[in-house]
């Protein structure tokens, strides 16, 4: 499990932009055939700006029967700090390296708990197909979007686990999201003559001041959801993430750009989250400020309940497993369960490794926790179908 999960720490399946992804899919792939699984293989098409490599996802199948049990997880993982981070290296039981914890961990367990139930010879009344996607760090896109909208994400479906960090706890909502990157246009001027330019900088700030309304009555509202830190409960607006603009210190700028990042709680409605994003924006446009937006990342909240057969399979089996049972709580961020709950199927989250690591410069995954994972996957897959 070490070597395998080394080998795909090893391949920089970075996203933005989607590098090297079918060199991870082909070492998938090959492994699947080797332990002998059925493997599709289907393309979503053109690849993407910046990037030669088309998106590839998998969907390896064990069992038969009408009934699916879908283990999921996304091989793409954000950009590295140093290229050093995908020279995996192991201190004791961890493994360090870019995806690590988030999520090709996850996906090693997820192939060793099928692989448990095929040596121990587990009949299984339905079907198991391990979905491996591209994308996800960059909203799903060209990987479980595109599986949706083909018709092949969740079909037959009984339930769904996700293979995400969730530090111990069980993920059966998450919220959703709408990413703008808002681009406030002006006029250049030498700064000694700027009399005659218009400044982008300045009538940005104005924008930001009538989102900061907006982001004040956003933030007074709160989940109902379990949430790790009370603090969290609060929706979120977020303003510049990233932002940019200017050519020199001495030149009026032309042109500011920024970003937005909406997280909505499930108890809210993107549409009419989104609808009051634009509605201010285009506030400003009236009032005179040249600007143009686009939505790089939306997605929808979900949720599931805890007392679903397959989430009360799951909490079972992490007591049997780990001696404690786990919490049910909401991920702070977008999760992939939401393209299985659209579809009525019962989806939760719930993998090795810590959030608190994920996407930082020292990821790295204990790898007592990534057999404790397969080990959990495999029994619930055995309890679902015999009920």
């Amino acid at each position: 499990m070490a070597a395998l999960l080394a080998e795909l720490v090893a391949i920089p399946t970075e996203n933005p932009p989607g590098n090297n992804y079918p060199a991870c899919a082909d070492l998938l792939e090959n492994r699947f055939r080797q332990c002998g699984l059925e493997c599709e293989r289907l393309e979503a098409g053109d690849s993407k700006e910046g990037t030669s490599d088309s998106p590839v996802s998998l969907i390896a199948n064990y069992g038969r029967g009408g009934q699916v049990l879908y283990f999921h997880g996304h091989y793409d993982v954000v950009p590295a700090q140093s290229r050093e981070q995908f020279r995996p290296s192991r201190k004791d039981h961890f493994l360090f390296g870019r995806g690590a914890c988030d999520m090709k961990g996850g996906i090693v367990a997820m192939l060793y708990a099928i692989l448990a139930l095929k040596e121990c010879g587990a009949e299984l009344d339905g079907r198991l197909a391990l979905t491996l996607v591209p994308d996800e760090e960059t909203g799903g896109e060209r990987g479980s979007a595109w599986l949706a909208a083909q018709g092949r994400l969740g079909r037959g479906g009984i339930g769904m686990l996700l293979a995400e960090p969730t530090s111990g706890v069980v993920w059966n909502a998450n919220r959703g999201a709408i990413s703008l990157r808002v681009r406030v246009l002006g006029k250049s001027a030498h700064v000694g003559l700027q009399h005659q330019g218009e400044n982008a900088f300045e009538r940005m700030i104005r924008v930001v001041e009538r989102l900061q309304e907006l982001k004040r009555e956003v933030e007074r509202r709160s989940t109902n959801f379990n949430i790790g830190a009370d603090q969290a409960r609060q929706s979120i607006l977020m303003l510049g993430g990233q932002s940019g603009g200017g050519a020199n210190f001495n030149v009026v700028p032309q042109e500011c750009w920024f970003t937005i990042d909406r997280r909505i709680n499930p108890e809210e409605d993107l549409a009419e989250e989104k609808a009051k994003l634009i509605a201010t924006l285009e506030r400003c446009q009236r009032e005179g400020i040249p600007l143009e937006w686009e939505i790089p990342q939306e997605g929808r909240s979900s949720a599931c309940r805890e007392e679903e057969p397959l989430g009360e399979a799951l909490a079972r089996s992490v007591s049997a497993v780990t001696g404690e049972a786990p919490r049910f709580e909401m991920c702070p961020g977008l999760l992939e369960i939401r393209f299985y709950a659209a579809r009525g199927v019962p989806a939760y989250a719930y993998g090795p490794g810590l959030l608190s690591v994920a996407h930082g410069p020292n990821e790295y995954v204990d790898l007592r926790k990534v057999i404790d994972c397969a080990a959990v996957y495999a029994r619930t897959a055995m309890e679902i179908f015999k009920q």
